[in-house]
């Protein structure tokens, strides 16, 4: 099959396209490549990318209309996922035009490019951060009319623009609730980067709430693994109460179910690195929620899986790569 992939220089991207062209499938990437976090490690997953001759990689901004519409005309995409984005909570209340450009003008040029070239399934990133205060586990059935912070915003915005566009042209659309995704290649803006980071070079790590917050963590792999199953399963129209055709629309959350807190998060990259970290407690930060955890039913009933790998595991396998990305 061809896919195209947003974001595929990006951690989750990158992992996606990599698996995708293992299975044997055609991929077009595209990423920004914008500064927000380390350019070099953004050229390195795509040179790791282009050692297969199933990757073409393109350059450009999502908010390039133009260039975006003509290259999804040209690649004919069976399937698209979008996890191109301005991520992170805290950047948000920095540069909060930053989150309007990418994530609300950039998947409003994506969708309309797929109105005139529709695929077999459109599959697009969202964020446990829609959430917002609601009590856990939080289901896909859940309201989401209180994000906390302008990144969650702009992302259930974007969750109701592709809605619209599902019900009014048919476009069969899944969207991912990604929680706490972590592992090899990932984000230098995440708190195992940064800790990982810190705690080799002997520096405090900011430790939030004093350590005191629980996040349903999802090992990369897993995450992936999940993808790979939606894929071919695309949601068709079903009929709502009063007998109108309803979108080809559904939401999934993407994550394991289970809780840790991150304290012992803290320890896990302690074991991993076998160093302790120096902690800098501070209070807890406006826009970031006590807890997130997960209901999983629809993951588990469309896939018959579930992400189960442990902290310890996934967090050992990240630093393994971090000291030999880095050379320490």
């Amino acid at each position: 099959m061809r896919f195209l992939v947003t974001g595929s220089a990006g951690f989750i991207g990158f992992h996606l396209c990599r698996k995708l062209m293992a299975l044997g499938h055609e991929v077009t990437g595209l990423d920004g490549m914008t500064d927000y976090y380390d350019p070099a490690l953004k050229r390195a997953r795509h040179a790791e990318l282009a050692t297969s001759n199933l990757f073409q990689a393109h350059e450009f901004l999502l908010e390039d209309e133009s260039a975006l519409r003509l290259l999804v005309a040209d690649t004919r995409a069976d399937i698209v996922v979008h996890l191109a984005a301005q991520a992170g909570v805290r950047y948000s209340m920095e540069e909060p035009r930053s989150y309007v450009d990418a994530n609300i003008i950039g998947t409003f040029n994506l969708l309309e490019a797929l109105r005139a070239q529709p695929v077999q399934h459109f599959l697009m990133a969202s964020t446990s951060s829609v959430y917002g205060a609601n009590p856990t586990p939080f289901a896909e059935s859940d309201r989401t009319d209180h994000p906390l912070s302008f990144y969650a915003a702009t992302k259930r915005a974007t969750e109701s623009m592709a809605h619209s566009y599902a019900h009014l042209w048919k476009q069969p659309t899944s969207v991912l609730r990604f929680f706490t995704v972590y592992g090899p290649w990932g984000r230098p803006d995440m708190a195992l980067f940064k800790f990982t980071r810190a705690i080799l070079e002997g520096k405090p790590i900011d430790i939030y709430n004093g350590g005191q917050m629980q996040r349903d963590f999802t090992y990369i792999e897993d995450c992936i693994e999940a993808i790979v199953r939606l894929v071919p399963l695309a949601p068709e129209p079903s009929a709502e109460a009063n007998g109108s055709p309803a979108a080809p629309w559904r939401v999934i959350n993407i994550a394991g179910g289970t809780s840790v807190e991150l304290d012992a998060y803290i320890r896990a990259i302690e074991q991993a690195t076998g160093r302790s970290a120096i902690r800098n407690d501070l209070p807890m930060q406006a826009g970031e929620p006590q807890t997130t955890l997960a209901a999983t039913g629809v993951l588990e009933k469309l896939t018959g899986f579930l992400p189960r790998t442990p902290v310890e595991e996934g967090v050992r396998a990240f630093v393994d790569w971090y000291r030999g990305f880095y050379k320490l």
